[in-house]
């Protein structure tokens, strides 16, 4: 392993796995770590719970689970269960970690997850914070799921969620603003609003669902759009993204002086994301808050922070396969 400060690469991650500092009841699936992030698996109970909690330090989420009132009934996923929207599911992951001296992580939806509005957060025990993994933390993963829009259908393996690991404080960070496009030559859609009381999605089912059937085509006028409240919207940045290879980069989810959305559920870019000949472009899941929100062609609607890694990945993304490397506006892999 190396010493270096930053984002640790596959190689790091697959060492800490042999080192028992990342813990799994089974061997880990042969795609499970990306160039600079690790793939987060479902086991086998999910547990509707009234609220979404924090365990807040020196408590442990098992024990908060067995509270009264908190946890409303078990659902078992061995045989495949619709998780529903406006419901809050809490489920353990099938990895934990024993991290070593220095190393912390922090989580983020995968991008298929945040663009069919699945929310997901990763708890921890003690944690104060969602997504964030502390240096050392030793203890399992919890995974906290609300869908939004889409009831989806999950089994025990399934990934909605993943985890970077970090050493040290790196240095160098830099940002990029991303504008929005919302103009198209041939007349087309500059986007994709989801259809309320749509089906439901099988994780499972890749390129199976009609897109028609969960989504509305977004036609600007004049180069505009308006952006109804608690609606959700695939668009696209103008600009091509690109991320080295010695480089890893996360979208800010909330901008606030950009605007009064969120323009940005799924926030890892992977290194060697766009670099693949005539770039990619970053696809954003939007949701205005609470007022109807005007967004104009090459509005300012997110930032990217990129930040070194600590090491050169082994693979790069796009190399051993990927549904968004070279996107345009591209809906998740789940649809024709």
């Amino acid at each position: 392993m190396s010493d270096g400060f930053g984002v640790l690469p596959d190689s790091e991650i697959a060492a800490l796995f042999a080192s028992g500092g990342i813990r799994a009841h089974e061997a880990l699936d042969t795609d499970q770590i990306q160039p600079a992030s690790l793939d987060l698996r479902l086991a086998e109970d999910a547990y509707r719970i009234r609220a979404s909690f924090l365990p807040g330090k020196g408590r442990t989420v098992a024990d908060l689970l067995q509270e009264p009132g908190l946890q409303m009934h078990r659902v078992d996923l061995t045989g495949g269960a619709v998780l529903e929207t406006g419901c809050v599911y809490l489920v353990p992951l099938q990895e934990g970690l024993k991290l070593p001296s220095g190393i912390y992580g922090r989580a983020n939806p995968k991008s298929s997850t945040g663009r069919i509005d699945v929310f997901t957060r990763v708890v921890t025990n003690g944690a104060r914070a969602f997504d964030d993994v502390p240096v050392a933390y030793s203890g399992p993963l919890y995974l906290e799921i609300s869908p939004r829009t889409f009831s989806v259908l999950v089994r025990p393996g399934d990934r909605l969620a993943q985890l970077r690991l970090r050493r040290g404080k790196a240095t160098g960070a830099t940002e990029k603003t991303v504008s929005i496009d919302l103009e198209r030559a041939d007349g087309g859609p500059v986007g994709w609003r989801a259809k309320r009381h749509a089906g439901v999605v099988d994780l499972r089912n890749i390129s199976g669902h009609d897109p028609a059937e969960f989504w509305e085509p977004v036609l600007p006028h004049r180069g505009r759009i308006v952006l109804n409240p608690d609606e959700f919207y695939i668009l696209a940045s103008q600009e091509t993204v690109k991320v080295t290879a010695m480089q890893a980069a996360e979208m800010a989810p909330i901008a606030p002086e950009l605007g009064e959305f969120r323009a940005h559920y799924a926030g890892f870019f992977d290194p060697g994301f766009g670099t693949n000949k005539g770039g990619s472009r970053a696809v954003l899941e939007v949701r205005s808050r609470d007022v109807p929100f005007i967004l104009e062609h090459g509005q300012p609607v997110a930032k990217l922070v990129y930040e070194p890694m600590a090491a050169k990945p082994s693979a790069l993304y796009g190399k051993r396969g990927s549904h968004y490397q070279g996107q345009g506006l591209k809906l998740s892999k789940h649809f024709s």
